[in-house]
């Protein structure tokens, strides 16, 4: 028995001392050969990277406790200050048209931008979309000939993907770093209520937000716009918005227009595994149609409560978020193949999409007199004002889309809330709450709706 264990064994040891030389690699003839580099890729690159300085004048508060002081000193006193803010931007034209995220440009009375080979040029906003945080500029007078970024269709990558990003962290000028796909249609990362992003290891800090995502064909894939970070540092964790939605900004701003998300006359829900059982779904896929609006581009096509979108365009929708994206990434008046489960067959059809409508008119008004919502700009609430204001659901009421500088309402609420009742009286329109608010009342009870939920402030008359 031990003799024919040692046979075995040494059978087996033959077998790997002939196997070993058939694995071994040859070794490199040369350091050609031996060296990898991203070096080629980013000289052809990095000089369509920027650094963006702007400056803003920012209102000085006066100190609650210097209020008692005279009027001369206080006037002594600097009324405004100068706020600096620092980031990167893509040039994507070469005519100097250049990409940035919106906050780095946000409210700027100057802005400077320097190039790779350290010209400098100031620049002006073109455009910009809060929801998206993206902002267009263009060089002042004239550059010349700009070295610029071509835009790859985002829906063509993959996770796995390298990638670098290029930017301007803690102002180190020009910095590259490398890494890979992390996740694709990433949603709920907290960034902005409106984001579809891009995930990405390759490290990116403040400073980087504007920069270039760019994969291994030297093409633009993303706008680094955010990380995830408990220390302000990255951890690997970064957020890009993706270049298809970049290609719609630069296009709606190039024409002298605002990005205008299509509507599809829709409200929709996430399909949940009890929802999925419910349908008799085989896994949970695709939003649900809660509401359709009479006489909308989905009501048109024949779509109805109950039913499940699938994809757009052969696309996956598997959330509120990614039909966001989708509608803001298709040219108004498109028409789209939609793929949906109605009453448990599976079914494509097509929708016609369209700006969304101004129902009812706005009547935007200035609110006054001696009421505590003095100073509010209100409208009445339609698809049109909801996609202005970045609203991502509509429903009939009046929304308040301004507060007039220095309305001590500021102190309460906000753009965006919704205003329902006034002392217990239903608020449906700009008039009703004008009406509402008239007479002489011995104190205001005021009811509004904040992100899905209602709050009511109290106010002495």
């Amino acid at each position: 028995m031990n003799a024919r264990i040692a046979a075995l064994c040494a059978a087996l040891l033959a077998c790997l001392l002939v196997a070993v030389p058939a694995l071994a690699q040859p070794v490199p003839a040369g350091r050609d050969q031996l060296q990898m580099s991203f070096a080629p890729l980013v000289k052809r690159v990095s000089p369509a990277v920027v650094n963006i300085y702007a400056r803003t004048r920012v209102k000085q508060e006066i100190p609650p406790f210097m209020r008692f002081f005279p009027d001369e000193f206080l006037r002594q006193l600097p009324q405004e200050r100068v706020a600096q803010s620092l980031g990167s931007g893509v040039i994507v034209r070469p005519t100097g048209l250049i990409v940035t995220n919106n906050h780095v440009v946000r409210g700027a009375t100057e802005i400077n931008v320097v190039l790779a080979d350290r010209r400098e040029f100031a620049a002006t906003v073109l455009a910009t979309d809060e929801r998206y945080d993206l902002a267009l500029l263009k060089l002042d007078g004239e550059p010349g000939t700009m070295p610029f970024l071509e835009l790859r269709d985002s829906d063509t990558l993959e996770v796995g993907d390298l990638v670098l990003a290029i930017g301007n962290p803690f102002g180190l000028n020009q910095t590259v770093t490398s890494g890979i796909i992390s996740a694709l249609a990433r949603s709920g990362s907290g960034v902005t209520e409106n984001g579809f992003f891009i995930q990405t290891d390759a490290a990116i800090n403040p400073g980087n937000s504007g920069g270039a995502l760019v994969s291994m064909d030297g093409r633009l894939i993303g706008i680094n716009t955010a990380i995830f970070s408990r220390s302000g540092g990255s951890i690997g964790i970064g957020f890009a918005t993706p270049s298809n939605i970049v290609a719609r900004m630069i296009e709606a701003g190039e024409k002298g227009g605002r990005m205008v998300r299509c509507w599809i006359g829709a409200g929709v829900q996430r399909v949940t595994a009890d929802i999925a059982t419910s349908l008799n779904l085989s896994r949970p896929q695709g939003v649900i149609l809660r509401v359709v609006t009479q006489d909308g581009p989905a009501a048109k096509a024949g779509l109805r409560v109950g039913d499940v979108i699938l994809t757009i365009n052969e696309q996956p929708i598997d959330d509120e978020p990614a039909l966001r994206f989708r509608l803001a990434t298709l040219p108004v008046d498109t028409v789209a193949n939609v793929r949906v489960m109605s009453r448990g067959e599976e079914r494509t059809v097509q929708v016609k999409l369209t700006a969304p409508p101004e129902t009812p008119p706005r009547d935007r008004a200035q609110l006054n007199g001696r009421n505590p919502l003095a100073g509010l700009i209100v409208m009445n609430m339609s698809p049109a004002v909801a996609d202005e204001l970045g609203l991502n659901a509509w429903n009939q009421g009046v929304v308040v889309a301004e507060i007039a500088q220095g309305a001590p309402i500021a102190r309460v609420m906000q753009p965006g809330d919704y205003i329902l009742s006034i002392n217990g009286q239903p608020v449906d329109s700009v008039a009703a709450l004008r009406s509402a608010l008239g007479g002489e009342k011995s104190g205001w009870s005021v009811t509004v709706r904040r992100k899905g939920e209602e709050r009511t402030f109290t106010f002495r008359g």
